[in-house]
């Protein structure tokens, strides 16, 4: 909502702000909206929703402002400006893929380091604190759907003597 704000805000002489958001991952249709903001029913939230939806994006949102200029298009023309303009922005758009990570402490023996390290990097985690004492004490952030692999591997790699656990807020080695 705050977007549309800003929107009406750069263009408050606009006769139509209409939108459409979808918060989720690409196609998720647990949280969306729209609104067609006073054009006829259905001829620009609609058709600017499907676009998004099929977009292959998440986490999106968009406007498309219009000034009415006394044009008739209909509802059916309605609907191919209001869809078109924005498959016209989303060719432009910069994506980045999106990957929800975590952040453990792993806690392991000298003797097993390198090839934890190697383990980490292999299931594109890094390491990002290390405290040296009677073991190592590692954080880690790694890609969330590769946790369950660190626990199992690490178990494997130091004979069930290694131990990965929950890293909290605030509590970090480096």
């Amino acid at each position: 909502m705050r977007v549309l704000e800003a929107v009406r805000g750069e263009f408050p002489d606009a006769t139509h702000n209409c939108w459409a958001f979808v918060v989720g991952p690409p196609g998720s249709t647990r949280q969306i909206g729209m609104s067609d903001d006073g054009e006829p029913h259905g001829t620009a939230g609609r058709p600017i929703l499907h676009t998004l939806l099929h977009s292959g994006v998440g986490e999106i949102v968009a406007v498309v402002t219009r000034y009415y200029g006394g044009v008739k298009l209909g509802k059916g023309g309605l609907g191919r400006a209001y869809s078109g303009g924005v498959q016209e922005a989303l060719a432009t758009l910069p994506t980045a893929m999106r990957v929800a990570r975590v952040r453990v402490r792993v806690e392991v023996a000298y003797g097993a380091l390198e090839g934890v390290r190697r383990l980490i990097e292999a299931l594109e985690g890094a390491v990002v604190g290390e405290v040296f004492g009677a073991g190592v004490f590692m954080d880690v952030e790694l890609p969330a759907v590769h946790h369950d692999a660190l626990i199992r591997q690490v178990a494997d790699l130091t004979a069930g003597r290694g131990v990965v656990g929950p890293l909290e807020e605030g509590d970090g080695v480096g």
